[in-house]
């Protein structure tokens, strides 16, 4: 039941400091796009690196796995 009022209360607080302070709301709004788009970017671009050294290593194990069934279909048939 606390939480439930300790939300309200925030939310009416919130409201209040929006009107109050919008332009403040509005250039700190500015100020941190930039910044979280920065950010963002270089965790997309970090992924998508990551992703790439993935798809590469999967590769080199598919290729290792070739020669080593071929050998052991040789053995069975054997």
């Amino acid at each position: 039941m606390g939480a439930l009022i300790g939300g309200i209360v925030a939310v009416i607080l919130g409201i209040w400091g929006l009107a109050a302070w919008w332009a403040y709301f509005v250039k700190a709004l500015m100020a941190s796009v930039p910044f979280l788009l920065l950010v963002g970017g270089v965790i997309a671009i970090a992924a998508g690196i990551s992703d790439i050294k993935d798809k590469i290593e999967e590769k080199k194990e598919k290729k290792e796995e070739k020669p080593q069934e071929k050998t052991e279909e040789q053995k069975v048939t054997q």
